[in-house]
């Protein structure tokens, strides 16, 4: 995503008895011992995956997988308690040794970087365990949130969005499942409350300036009547236009009013009371084992081991190069006054860069996002052999949301093929998205990115392992995508568009910027003003986008930083396969390679490349 935070649902972890979670991984071992490698090697993989879903029932939703066996996780949510998380660690420990019992060495080469793709992967949950505000499932998923809620993470941020737009209502059954996860989702506030207040006793709190946007989300939340909810228009709506006898409206209004707002009021006064002397202080350092915490955070966000103040140096470095290559461009358009950022400020004001801010002008937008879809499928067989349908649907951040979200995110397709990608955008004013930004955003959340590189996951479902589906590693993901925008402007996209190629360099720029004020943050003491300064000076976007901008990084250490160093080594891979290859280096086989790992650590990424290269040879 763009600016996003894909899939927030693998983010989170659910009740289930770890009893009968260990008797489940020792008859997978006992299945697996006699059969041949291979099928020994899956059948570990699907055990894995098999106690993963049981832990998020939401990713196995999100994924159209629950059904069959897995049809009772359709009523659950996952259970963030300390007793779950507890599960969920030991479970990883359970996980890590199902792994070994399988040989590497008797393994094909594609199975070998699976083998150490699930293990790398397992390490990182593993390396949780000193962080009392930090849990397996946040390494085994690859995502940092130092704060049980934030102004972008939480069960009320996330679940009603995610009932509605990810649980299928197709009979009474899923509409009875859609009560129970309402009923959950109570006591999933319950839960986030009491670690609200045991965090803050032991000094861990958001700072003041989220802590005040996340107080006036909730009661934005409270303050709308229960029949206007989304958790009761969403059920009453679907279950009607199905036919579905019942009265399924008034029984989730009934448990708005009964059991969600009253657990929400609680929420509202812990929170309120546990931030009432929040430092401003944005940084993780100052959490206990903060800046233990922050390499920990690095190590998810870019699956590298390279240091803070080393991205941080490459940060500032790339940066003055892609301003360079923007000096150009903003010239030859006649914008020679001023530094480039305040060309890009200006740029950003232009009327006709922008649409109305009104219903009118983001219904306008979201047509040209599609007009801009359309435009790259049929550059898509120069980029790639696979051939995909990457069906997606564009959608506005939801109105209830939008304070507290990314400014563009994506939601990959399920695997069932019941339901396309969802590609999102941030409309809370259109002039987050001047024109000249929306074909590279597209290239990244739709097409050759996030859209296609998920579409592979959901069209070859059936010969990829599950576990494919559940890892996504941040920098890959998104490293893909910031160099799917590269790929488009290869292709000759904007040849005869130089204002959407400033916005391509534009949104480079940005992310070599992210690496500047992610470390800046969390290593190097910089304050939430002065991140706000150098981004709103160095890229010209809006003080108001930065400043969200500043305050998600706050929420989420290291994530920011995948984009930009995911992206530098796919095109230090691409190099080094295209001096092996020579006149046989194919970009297209180049791009499927990548595509086909379903997505790995960048530690081992050069393994798949090596791959591809003596394929070729």
């Amino acid at each position: 995503m763009a600016d996003f935070d894909m899939n927030t649902n693998r983010r989170s972890i659910i009740a289930g008895g770890g009893a009968a979670l260990g008797l489940a991984s020792i008859s997978t071992v006992t299945r697996a011992a006699t059969a041949p490698a291979p099928t020994k090697f899956r059948s570990v993989l699907d055990g894995v995956a098999d106690q993963v879903l049981d832990f998020s029932p939401e990713t196995a939703t999100s994924l159209g997988v629950d059904v069959g066996p897995r049809a009772g996780l359709r009523a659950k949510l996952s259970d963030n308690s300390p007793a779950g998380n507890a599960a969920f660690a030991s479970a990883v420990g359970s996980m890590m040794t199902q792994v070994h019992s399988v040989d590497r060495k008797t393994l094909s080469p594609t199975d070998q970087l699976r083998w150490d793709t699930v293990h790398y992967t397992l390490d990182r949950a593993q390396e949780a365990k000193p962080f009392f505000y930090a849990n397996a499932a946040q390494g085994f998923f690859g995502g940092t949130s130092p704060y049980v809620v934030s102004q972008q993470n939480g069960s009320l941020s996330s679940v009603p969005e995610f009932l509605d737009s990810q649980h299928p209502i197709n009979s009474a059954s899923d509409a009875e499942a859609y009560l129970s996860r309402v009923a959950a989702l109570a006591t999933a506030l319950d839960v986030e409350t009491a670690q609200i207040k045991s965090d803050a006793a032991r000094g861990v709190m958001p700072p003041d300036f989220i802590a005040a946007n996340v107080i006036g989300q909730i009661k934005g939340f409270r303050a709308t009547k229960a029949a206007d909810q989304k958790l009761v228009t969403s059920i009453a709506t679907r279950t009607a236009a199905k036919n579905i006898p019942g009265n399924w409206g008034a029984r989730a209004q009934k448990m708005v009013e009964s059991l969600i707002y009253p657990a929400v009021d609680r929420q509202l006064a812990g929170f309120t009371e546990a931030t009432r002397n929040a430092p401003h202080t944005a940084g993780v350092q100052r959490l206990p084992m903060g800046d233990d915490y922050y390499r920990w955070a690095l190590r998810l966000g870019t699956t590298t081991e390279t240091s803070a103040a080393d991205i941080h140096k490459l940060g500032l470095a790339q940066n003055e190069e892609l301003k360079a290559r923007m000096d150009v461009l903003l010239r030859k358009q006649g914008m020679t006054q001023g530094s480039v950022g305040a060309r890009i400020q200006a740029l950003n004001k232009d009327p006709k860069q922008l649409f109305s801010d009104d219903d009118a002008g983001r219904t306008q937008l979201i047509a040209f996002l599609n007009a801009k879809l359309a435009a790259v499928r049929p550059i898509m067989p120069r980029l790639s052999h696979l051939g995909l349908k990457a069906d997606v649907t564009v959608k506005r951040v939801p109105a209830d949301i939008q304070d507290g979200a990314a400014l563009g995110y994506m939601n990959f397709a399920s695997l069932d093929g019941k339901r396309p990608a969802i590609y999102y955008v941030n409309l809370k004013s259109t002039t987050l998205w001047p024109k000249y930004q929306l074909a590279t955003l597209t290239a990244h959340e739709g097409i050759p990115g996030h859209t296609w590189q998920g579409a592979y996951l959901a069209e070859h479902h059936a010969e990829i392992p599950l576990i494919s589906s559940l890892i996504g590693f941040n920098a890959f993901v998104e490293g893909w995508a910031l160099y799917s925008e590269q790929l488009v402007q290869e292709a000759g996209l904007y040849a005869n568009d130089p204002y959407s190629e400033i916005g391509y360099l534009q949104a480079q720029q940005f992310r070599a910027c992210r690496l500047v004020a992610d470390t800046g943050l969390h290593s190097m003491h910089w304050t939430r003003e002065q991140t706000v300064k150098f981004l709103v000076d160095e890229t010209g976007k809006g003080e108001g986008a930065m400043t969200s901008e500043t305050d998600r990084y706050c929420a989420s250490p290291g994530q920011a930083c995948g984009y930009k160093m995911g992206h530098n080594e796919i095109l230090r891979l691409r190099a080094v396969a295209q001096a092996a290859l020579g006149a046989k280096f194919d970009l297209a086989g180049f791009n499927d390679t990548l595509v086909r790992t379903g997505g790995v650590p960048l530690a081992l990424l050069p393994t798949a490349v090596d791959g591809y290269v003596k394929s070729v040879t």
